[in-house]
């Protein structure tokens, strides 16, 4: 793709980024890219980044001629190529896709309508599970966070949140810059479950800067996220739930618990004391007990996550002051 973007849309010009680290998936990646090329408002610019794997790389940029391939400049992990994303891509706003997920035709339309406000910085959307087998009868939709997926309790209709999901969430592009990007500290590193909320993260950065921002939540913009069976495991439950205190402990620690906890304060009082009731009332029904229990088990492993995280972070160098991330403007040209 010519780094010269179309401008035959009105409004502000979009780049889709979309971060892709693994041959393993490379049937979801043509999914995932042809569902944006395909959508009813087509994109300005596709910017495919492939986080240090050559044989992707070089695959990806013979197959794909429509798309901007380029390799990552960060650190190994979908932060560093994220950012890669952000700083060789030219579009007013930017919007990023999982590779394993595939955008419902109106996609583009439904973030871009709200860019309208200028309070408005960030659109986000509702992210569906595409199971490759079964849904387990157990896993509870409360916790449809594990598989990168909207969970019960977001709201089912357009309305602010404090974070968006990493698999369908759009950005303005000055924002993204003003605050530096995405922290390397955080994020995913190949399958490893234990990283994550880099997106909490860089939300909350966005809004402390400045609190007339908006984060939109619009539901109508949907995405099909691919769950595969290695992710409808227990060990994958158990070890994702850890994790995400683990890294809930982090945010914390960067950006003050008040803020960084929120949500999980409004989810433990509400959403999940909802589920227990729910499934107490339904325990002659199949999966209700396995339910109760990986409610239960989710919290406490979640929970023990993140205090083992708190404990730890003081004395991990680097966490009394918040780290930068370099994200430099393109203004053009290839890496």
């Amino acid at each position: 793709m010519n780094d010269t973007m179309s401008t035959s849309h009105s409004g502000p010009t979009l780049s889709v980024v979309v971060c892709a680290y693994t041959m393993d998936r490379w049937d979801d990646l043509r999914v995932a890219i042809a569902s944006v090329l395909t959508q009813n408002r087509p994109p300005d610019e596709v910017v495919l980044v492939v986080d240090h794997c050559p044989d992707l790389y070089e695959r990806a940029s013979k197959a794909m001629p429509a798309v901007r391939v380029v390799p990552s400049r960060g650190p190994r992990g979908l932060s560093g190529a994220r950012n890669t994303g952000v700083a060789v891509s030219h579009g007013d706003v930017i919007a990023f896709l999982d590779d394993d997920a595939a955008a419902e035709p109106e996609w583009t339309d439904r973030l871009l309508a709200h860019y309208d406000a200028p309070a408005v910085v960030g659109v986000g959307g509702l992210v569906r599970p595409r199971w490759s087998t079964a849904r387990p009868v157990w896993f509870p939709a409360e916790f449809d966070w594990v598989v990168g997926c909207s969970y019960r309790g977001l709201p089912d209709r357009t309305a602010p949140v404090r974070n968006f999901i990493g698999a369908n969430m759009s950005f303005r592009r000055t924002e993204l810059l003003a605050v530096g990007g995405f922290l390397d500290s955080l994020g995913r590193v190949s399958t490893r479950p234990t990283a994550g909320c880099e997106e909490t993260d860089l939300c909350l950065r966005i809004t402390a800067r400045r609190p007339d921002a908006v984060l939109l939540y619009e539901p109508a913009a949907a995405v099909r996220h691919r769950v595969p069976e290695a992710r409808t495991r227990w060990s994958y439950f158990r070890s994702r739930c850890y994790g995400e205190g683990l890294s809930k402990a982090l945010v914390a620690r960067y950006d003050g618990s008040g803020p960084a906890l929120a949500s999980e304060r409004a989810y433990l009082r509400s959403t999940i004391p909802r589920a227990l009731a729910r499934n107490l009332r339904r325990t002659g029904r199949p999966g209700a007990v396995r339910t109760l229990g990986a409610l239960a088990a989710g919290v406490c492993a979640t929970g023990t996550g993140y205090l083992v995280g708190w404990l730890r972070a003081p004395r991990a160098k680097g966490l009394s002051s918040r780290p930068r991330v370099p994200v430099e403007s393109s203004a053009g040209g290839s890496p």
